[in-house]
């Protein structure tokens, strides 16, 4: 079957020790391409990052067989972050559109052939998933994905979707123009829906963890927060702005009813508590609006410096059984 004009699809996973579930969710993932294959005639790719496992994750991948379709798989020379590896699988992608899904299983596999139809049979771009609904998740952190997405739609022309997740799938013109952009510090949901294009929400209910806990947890996640924040958007330097505006009205108008009250009643205000309070507000507030800014000069340096994203200590291909057989015939054909 020969491929059709959209040139087939890349499935990028990115992996940190997921050697207890990989060859369980390679099986899953070779069930949907088969089936986009026949039904479709996609040519399909898949495209494991090893992104500095501590565990046997390389290994398996790189015994993992690729039925029905091309197989890559890259280790990364250390643990790079997901972003990183993100844009090492859009690095290598060959095939024409691309789909990023996590290598922990709660990125269904079953559901990349509705993404597939969104893109093949409606025109869209960018078909991105988000969870249905965060019922099961504890109050705090719910207060702080909405307090996160809040800040970094503030002010912004163009906003980010609320709970969209890195599963999504880039249409051919979409994946090429996220490969234009050229800084080192990505977002990669912010990036993937700032470059427009026609895009569509899809939800979903994440399956649960078949091994291992997630690494995400609350230090990594403000992490994760911050860095998302200070890349992607100006709005803390706007809060900071606001905050000392705020403070200085304050003061303002604490100045004004002391002179009031001298003026009213004669009585002379104590000044040691007053003045103590204010100098630790005015400190404090100072050294968050210091530690703001120092967070985007370090994202400034980071950017001069201009280093790789990442680096590849290792790769290795499997061409698809069906398209060894077709070279063979060919190489047969022409003797």
């Amino acid at each position: 079957m020969s491929a059709p004009p959209h040139g087939g699809l890349s499935i990028v996973v990115p992996l940190y020790n997921e050697a207890g579930g990989l060859a369980a969710l390679h099986g899953r993932i070779s069930e949907a391409a088969q089936r986009l294959h026949a039904a479709r005639g996609l040519q399909i790719e898949v495209i494991y990052i090893d992104d500095g496992s501590g565990d046997g994750t390389l290994g398996i991948a790189q015994a993992l067989p690729a039925s029905g379709f091309d197989l890559q798989v890259l280790s990364l020379s250390r643990n790079f972050g997901k972003e990183a590896a993100l844009l090492a699988g859009l690095d290598h992608a060959r095939r024409g559109a691309v789909l990023f899904m996590d290598g922990d299983g709660q990125h269904p596999p079953n559901l990349v052939e509705t993404l597939v139809g969104h893109w093949l049979d409606d025109g869209y771009d960018v078909v991105y998933t988000a969870k249905a609904h965060r019922g099961n998740e504890p109050l705090m952190r719910r207060l702080g994905v909405k307090t996160f997405y809040a800040l970094l739609n503030w002010g912004a022309r163009h906003k980010i979707p609320q709970d969209a997740g890195d599963f999504r799938l880039l249409s051919p013109r979409a994946a090429a123009a996220l490969r234009q952009l050229p800084e080192r510090n990505r977002f990669f949901k912010g990036l993937a829906s700032w470059i427009g294009f026609r895009q569509v929400r899809v939800d979903y209910e994440p399956a649960p963890r078949t091994h291992g806990v997630t690494t995400f947890n609350a230090g990594r996640l403000l992490g994760l927060s911050i860095e998302g924040l200070t890349s992607f958007s100006v709005a803390p330097l706007r809060f900071a702005s606001l905050l000392g505006v705020l403070l200085a009205s304050v003061a303002f108008l604490f100045g004004l009813s002391i002179v009031w009250e001298v003026w009213t009643t004669g009585k002379q205000v104590p000044g040691y508590p007053s003045l103590v309070v204010g100098l630790m507000t005015i400190g404090g507030v100072q050294l968050i609006m210091i530690g703001i800014v120092g967070e985007y000069i370090g994202k400034i340096l980071s950017e001069l410096k201009a280093r790789p994203i990442y680096f590849v200590a290792e790769h290795s291909e499997k061409r698809s059984e069906a398209e060894k057989d077709a070279g063979q015939s060919e190489r047969t054909a022409a003797e």
